[in-house]
């Protein structure tokens, strides 16, 4: 068994904490760090820090695309990027300590040529029956959101764990080919159903839905209102603990990364689901990913209740 991350639109993020944010003058910072990512990237890096080797699938660009891929390897995480032509996009998340507002710029990425997602597919199509693949994150330039359904096949057919974490409407597509599980939160569950689901109910009813419909898992991430986890074992939901907000933008990867490891290790459904919301909670209060010193901490706040 092998594990793969696939993140097809990968980023360097820049972190940016500032007293104010004005316009028109010059801004200056308090403090700024720079981090190799993409949705993908993160899974497989607390993946390694959970004693899990994973090989990092997608699209790298230019010397920002090397740079995300000379940083796995200084992790010890293997990369076996398609290089195309442009350079991997970086994004930038803003902190303002005045106001308490996070300001998200998130670029578009490189154009993919049809030559490189074939090429793309083509390694997806040499995994093995047993291997765990997770699709993380948006699609840069040239690449349709069909191509989740192409991938979604190819699993099917090679008897590969497939994990999804992308809000595109094909995800509703790819039910017919039994995913292993899906990650949405509850705005991409309002899209795939073009529903309002504003209430705990609805959550569980719209999750169940997707079991109904070929999901062999569903995750919910729910931000401040912690997850729900929904299995044919049943229905988990949990809190998430107290704590000062820092940054968002990688605590959904850390839930489901946190959460995969625990499938691998065989945790139970609950122990698994409150690791994984303490994990995801504390990234979210620090401006990186997790390092796991205060996860223990964190988790004594969360209770997982299964729902009748």
């Amino acid at each position: 068994m092998a594990f793969y991350t696939c993140t097809l639109n990968l980023a360097i993020d820049l972190f940016i904490e500032t007293d104010e944010l004005n316009p028109f003058v010059v801004n200056r910072t308090k403090d700024d760090d720079i981090q190799a990512n993409g949705k993908g990237v993160n899974v497989s890096l607390i993946l390694k820090m959970l004693g899990i080797d994973s090989t990092a699938l997608g699209f790298q660009a230019g010397f920002t695309g090397n740079y995300i891929e000379e940083f796995l390897r200084e992790k010890q995480i293997n990369a076996d990027f398609v290089e195309v032509p442009g350079f991997t996009r970086i994004n930038v998340f803003t902190q303002v300590n005045q106001t308490k507002e996070e300001y998200k710029l998130v670029n578009k990425g490189p154009t993919i040529s049809k030559e490189a997602i074939q090429k793309l597919l083509v390694q997806i199509s040499e995994l093995q029956a047993g291997d765990y693949l997770c699709v993380s994150g948006s699609f840069p330039q040239g690449v349709s959101s069909s191509i989740l359904v192409d991938i979604a096949k190819i699993c099917y057919e090679r008897k590969v764990h497939l994990i999804i974490d992308s809000s595109y409407l094909d995800v509703m597509d790819c039910l017919n080919y039994q995913p292993f599980l899906l990650k949405p939160n509850e705005e991409e569950l309002a899209l795939w159903f073009d529903k309002e689901i504003e209430t705990h109910e609805d959550y569980i009813f719209y999750g169940r839905k997707l079991l109904q419909k070929g999901a062999k898992n569903v995750l919910i991430s729910l931000g401040s209102e912690g997850a729900i986890l929904l299995s044919k074992e049943g229905v988990f939901c949990g809190n998430t603990p107290k704590g000062k907000v820092v940054n968002t933008a990688c605590s959904g990867d850390t839930l489901l990364g946190t959460y995969l490891a625990g499938i691998l290790n065989e945790k139970t459904m609950e122990d698994n689901l409150k690791l994984s919301l303490a994990a995801g909670s504390s990234t979210a209060f620090r401006k990186g990913l997790t390092d796991f010193s205060d996860v223990s901490d964190l988790q004594t706040q969360i209770t997982i209740q299964k729902e009748e």
